[in-house]
């Protein structure tokens, strides 16, 4: 049997979860192969992740945290890794986003992250100079791991005005724009999220400064984040940056396109991109 490779738990937070799920596991004296007979997933698939060439998802983790009884601790551990896939700037913007009531975005560029498919955000996050797969792998995965906060009991409310220009921008190909918009229809239809279309002919200029999202959480002052070239972004909860930024979303919406209205120009783009 070939040795098992060492683990720095320091290394990095999906070091730390290899390390940790590999003790476990020995501390009940299973091997690689009867953890798989317990979980959905391969025995190369806790290879990867236990020698950190692969990051866990949340449900990996929960799987495991309930096959080997150990008391939440993976999934405790697993914000750690999902933060670690995304650039440190970002990084506290995900700790507010994931406990907000409400969010509100606008976006004049591209699908919002959280409403973004597979197929669009490897598509996006490939185009970045200098990226590799497996970092485009990885980040995507983190990406698609922040969507679960779409699925949750109570979800946030949300309030998304796009740019028209977003539903006929080509990304990466017809078949991935369908995809994409006929998941923004979708979404668009949920309880708890309402999305609107700013259309070419509002001509608005108010939201050409770049894109924004302004969180909202119950005994907390209200954070914005906001894009800078794809590049640096900054995450701020001054009051006077906060009340400027909900003016100027406030005056983008109100240009913007009725829910039922909007709905429609994003199935008239979704057929435009299946013809």
């Amino acid at each position: 049997m070939p040795k098992e490779s060492e683990l720095y738990p320091s290394d990095s937070p999906t070091a730390l979860f290899g390390f940790e799920l590999r003790r476990l596991r020995k501390a009940r004296g299973w091997s690689q192969l009867q953890l798989a007979k317990h979980i959905p997933y391969s025995v190369g698939t806790i290879s990867t992740i236990e020698t950190a060439q692969r990051a866990p998802t949340e449900e990996f983790a929960r799987f495991c945290d309930e096959a080997l009884e150990a008391d939440g601790a993976l999934l405790r551990l697993w914000p750690m890794v999902s933060h670690s896939a995304a650039p440190m700037w970002f990084r506290p913007w995900l700790d507010v986003e994931a406990t907000a009531d409400a969010l509100r975005i606008w976006q004049p560029l591209m699908v919002p992250g959280l409403f973004q498919t597979e197929d669009y955000a490897r598509a996006i996050l490939s185009g970045e100079p200098g990226a590799g797969p497996e970092e485009v792998e990885k980040q995507v995965t983190a990406r698609m791991e922040r969507q679960n906060l779409l699925t949750r009991v109570t979800p946030p409310m949300f309030w998304a005005v796009l740019d028209e220009g977003i539903l006929h921008r080509p990304i990466e190909s017809p078949a991935v724009m369908s995809a994409q918009l006929e998941h923004l229809i979708e979404l668009a239809q949920a309880p708890r999220i309402t999305i609107q279309v700013l259309p070419f002919s509002a001509r608005s200029t108010p939201g050409l400064l770049g894109g924004f999202v302004i969180a909202q959480t119950q005994g907390m002052a209200d954070t914005a984040y906001v894009e800078s070239a794809g590049l640096l972004g900054r995450v701020t909860e001054r009051p006077e940056d906060v009340s400027a930024l909900t003016f100027r979303y406030e005056g983008i919406r109100a240009e913007a396109a009725s829910q039922r209205e909007s709905l429609e120009l994003i199935k008239e783009a979704a057929q435009k991109w299946m013809s």
